[in-house]
Order: C-alpha cells, then structure tokens, then sequence
C-alpha cells in the first residue's frame, strides 16, 4: 500500500465545497466591509495570505470582485479589493427587471399617486406581519428577532448596541449589506421611505436612516432610538 505523502494529504483536504465555502465568505465579508485588503481577509477569515489570494485571483477571474491599487508609504502598491455588480448579485438583492417595468406599467395604467398608495399598503401589510412575528419584549429583543426574519429572507443583517449612551433610553445600529428591492428603488426611491416607516412601526419607535445605497453607498443603516 502507497503511503500517503503531504501533498496527498492536502490535496484530499482540499474538498470543492470547503473551496466555495471560503469564496462565499470572502464575497460576503467584501458586501459587509465594502473593501478590504487580502492580508485584512486573511486575518479575519484565519486563512494563510497566499491561500486568500489564490481565491481572490479565481473570484476576479470570474468577474465577481476587482481591485485597485493604493501607494502605502514607501513600499509596493496595496491591492484593495471590492465587488463588482455580478458580485452583488450573488446575494438576492432585487425583484429584478420584471418588478421595475410590472410599475411602469402600473403607474401608466392608475397615474403615480395611485400606485404609491398601493406600495404604502405593501409596506403595511408587511409591517403587520412582522409585528406578530415579533411579538413583545424590549426593543433589543425586537432588534434581534427582526434581523433573524429578515435573514432568513435572504438578507446580510447586523445589530449593535451604541456604548456610551447618554440618559433618556438606549440607541442601536441596524445595517443591511444587500437589498431586495434595490432595483425597485432605483426608479421609485420612495419605497425606502416606506420600508423606513414600516421599521418604526414593527419597532414602535423612532429610526433614521444613516446610509443608503440609493446614494451610492455599500449599506443601509439605520438609527434606533428607544423612546
């Protein structure tokens, strides 16, 4: 019987499923971050520099990140890596075309205002629904089983806690790196103003928005104040 060398070894190590795993972790980590450095991944994602890069090559060759290159003192250009639009893709993140020219159609066929008061009462019935899902309790009970609902509808969502707050209740940060209806609100922004509404009405207090990727931006953050 061939005893079994190291590169035997590693090569029977080196599963396909353990290699998409880890290209799935960079690109979520990428959506998260916006741009990141390899050593950055490779640090939080315990993996060696060069195995980092090798997945970073194989990504970029697929057209699901790029790079650009930053003078860091004296020494070589550093490589800062980010999605491209197929990257983000990877994650849902619309209702695609359909969603977009079903409103044209609709706004044709009923005139605008029409059209919104029928998004308003989407944006409540969903509100609705959370709130049973949510049920009672505090509002960082609340914040935690909203990010799990939404989650499971395919969102990357984190929460924390602000430190440090001053007297008068507790604020928190809630982020979500992709959008379901990014598309949708490319043409008609103002469906983000009714999803901003339906927050603070699952939540049952004030929340503003910090940033958004109608504006460019790689999230969408929100400002929870408890009342």
């Amino acid at each position: 019987m061939k005893t079994p060398t190291a590169e035997t070894d590693l090569r029977s190590d080196s599963k396909p499923e353990l290699k998409q795993d880890t290209k799935q972790d960079i690109l979520q980590h990428l959506l998260k971050r916006g741009e990141v450095t390899a050593q950055d991944l490779a640090e939080k994602l315990d993996i060696s520099p060069q195995a980092i890069r090798k997945h970073l090559k194989d990504l970029e060759t697929e057209g699901l990140i790029y790079h650009t290159s930053e003078q860091m003192g004296m020494g070589r250009p550093q490589f800062i890596y980010a999605l491209t639009a197929a990257g983000r893709d990877r994650f849902p993140d619309s209702y695609n075309q359909f969603a977009v020219n079903f409103l044209d159609t609709l706004i044709d066929t009923l005139g605008k205002d029409q059209v919104s008061e029928v998004l308003h009462k989407q944006w409540q019935r969903k509100a609705q629904s959370y709130r049973l899902k949510l049920g009672g309790g505090s509002l960082k009970q609340k914040l935690e089983k909203l990010a799990e609902i939404r989650r499971a509808e395919g969102y990357v969502t984190e929460w924390f806690p602000i430190e440090g707050e001053a007297k008068g209740g507790s604020s928190f940060v809630f982020t979500e790196y992709n959008c379901a209806i990014a598309h949708v609100a490319e043409s008609f922004p103002s469906v983000c103003g009714h999803e901003l509404e339906m927050f603070a009405t699952v939540l049952e207090c004030p929340v503003e928005r910090t940033h958004w990727m109608v504006n460019g931006e790689h999230r969408c953050g929100y400002l929870v104040k408890e009342g």
